[in-house]
């Protein structure tokens, strides 16, 4: 992880602008948040801070993607959460600046921009409705935490893959990631997904091809899910 001053303080506001906690406040508030931070680069996979680590600052995403995860009460690593470009990170920070709650590490190459708390705190202080949206969003962040790690303790293998390839089709496009990266991002081995994509693909659940996994009985695997809860 590397750290630098801004070169282009004006692309940074803009950025700024499109967040959904930052764009609450003044263009003023944003160049002082700008000007105050500093610009850190990561690999894929690298991280950008752990579990316990010192909540002493927040960071925006300019480019790039993250994971957030944590641990089941079993011990399986949970994704909770992934976020690109304009989400916050480490907000709880900026209310207690306590320790991390979770692991965070690039999914792929990112620019981040780390704000120190301070500076964080006194824009909140000054303007209030950003202050509201950061509750509102830790609230949202607080949802898909609780959903991840509920997934992680009554769903199977084939429960999680399942409610990933759902949530990931979307409009029903073909669904462009790869099985490493389906794996990592349910907490199993890659034979082991694709072992069990070729057996859904015998069934007619999904067709493979060079496009992606394209769903082809969402009901089944809906059903398949509930069928999981319920043991």
């Amino acid at each position: 992880m590397t750290g630098a001053k801004i070169a282009d303080v004006k692309a940074v506001e803009a950025a700024l602008a499109k967040s959904r906690l930052f764009e609450r406040l003044s263009p003023d508030a944003r160049t002082r948040l700008a000007q105050a931070g500093s610009i850190v680069s990561l690999q894929m996979r690298e991280r950008l801070f752990s579990k316990g680590d010192d909540g002493d600052a927040v960071f925006v995403i300019l480019e790039g993607e993250v994971e957030v995860r944590a641990s089941s009460e079993g011990g399986r690593d949970v994704r909770i959460a992934a976020l690109g470009a304009g989400a916050v990170i480490g907000e709880m920070a900026a209310l207690d600046g306590g320790p991390r709650s979770a692991d965070v590490d690039a999914a792929r190459r990112c620019r981040l921009l780390r704000i120190p708390r301070d500076s964080v705190i006194s824009a909140l202080v000054e303007q209030p409705l950003a202050l509201i949206e950061l509750v509102a969003e830790m609230s949202r962040r607080l949802r898909e935490a609780d959903a991840a790690l509920e997934d992680a303790a009554f769903l199977d293998l084939g429960g999680r893959l399942a409610r990933l390839l759902l949530r990931e089709a979307g409009d029903g496009a073909s669904i462009a990631l790869t099985q490493v990266e389906i794996a990592r991002r349910i907490g199993a081995s890659r034979e082991k997904v694709n072992r069990k994509l070729h057996d859904w693909a015998d069934e007619g659940f999904v067709s493979l091809g060079r496009s992606g996994i394209k769903i082809e009985r969402r009901g089944a695997l809906e059903k398949l899910i509930d069928e999981r809860r319920a043991r």
